[in-house]
C-alpha cells in the first residue's frame, strides 16, 4: 500500500530542526511561548517530549504516513522563576535525543495546559528575536480534510483558465 507522505508541514509550521537551529544561536535569551493571545507564565515546564510515527486513513480513504514530535508545556507560575533560557530548552531536547529518536524534519506540535484546563494542540510559527528574548507564537492546530487540502493546493498551482473543476473525493 502506497501511503501519502504527510510530513510536509503547513506553511506556518516549523520543524524541530528549525526551532533548535534558531535557539542554538540565542542560548542566553529567554524563551517565551505565546498562545491564546498571552505569553506562557515564567515558571513554565517542558513536561514531556514524545516522538511518534503515524499511519492513518484520511476521510477520502487515502493511506497517510508521517512522523510528529509533541512537546508538552505546563503553563504554571512557580516562585520567582523567569522564562526559561533558550539554551536550557535546547539542552532538554538534546537530552531527550539520548533516549528517544527525534526526527529534526518531523511535524512539531505543542501540547499546552495550565494543569486545570484541558491540554490543547498548537503549531509553532518561526521564532523571532526581539527585546533580548526569543518569542514563539503558538497557533491552535485545526482539524482539516486532507483530500480537500491537497485539491485546493493543486488548484492554486494550476494557472490554466481551462483546468478541470472536479472536486476532490472526500469522506468516501
Amino acid at each position: 500500500m502506497n501511503a501519502i507522505d504527510n510530513s510536509k508541514m503547513q506553511k506556518d509550521d516549523i520543524s524541530l530542526g528549525e526551532l533548535m537551529s534558531i535557539l542554538s544561536g540565542a542560548k542566553d535569551s529567554p524563551l517565551i511561548f505565546y498562545y491564546d493571545g498571552r505569553p506562557v507564565k515564567p515558571g513554565y515546564h517542558v513536561t514531556e517530549v514524545k516522538a511518534g510515527q503515524f499511519s492513518a486513513l484520511d476521510c477520502g480513504a487515502n493511506p497517510e504516513a508521517w512522523s510528529e514530535i509533541f512537546i508538552q508545556l505546563w503553563d504554571i507560575e512557580e516562585g520567582d522563576r523567569t522564562h526559561m533560557p533558550s539554551g536550557k530548552f535546547h539542552a532538554i531536547i538534546r537530552k531527550v535525543t539520548e533516549h528517544v529518536k527525534l526526527d529534526d524534519s518531523a511535524k512539531l506540535t505543542f501540547e499546552v495546559s495550565d494543569g486545570v484546563q484541558p491540554m490543547q494542540l498548537y503549531c509553532a510559527a518561526m521564532p523571532t528575536l526581539r527585546a533580548g528574548a526569543v518569542h514563539v507564537e503558538l497557533a491552535p492546530r485545526p482539524a482539516s480534510c486532507k483530500p480537500r487540502d491537497r485539491w485546493l493546493a493543486e488548484q492554486s498551482q494550476s494557472t490554466s483558465c481551462c483546468a478541470p473543476s472536479s472536486a476532490a473525493k472526500c469522506c468516501g
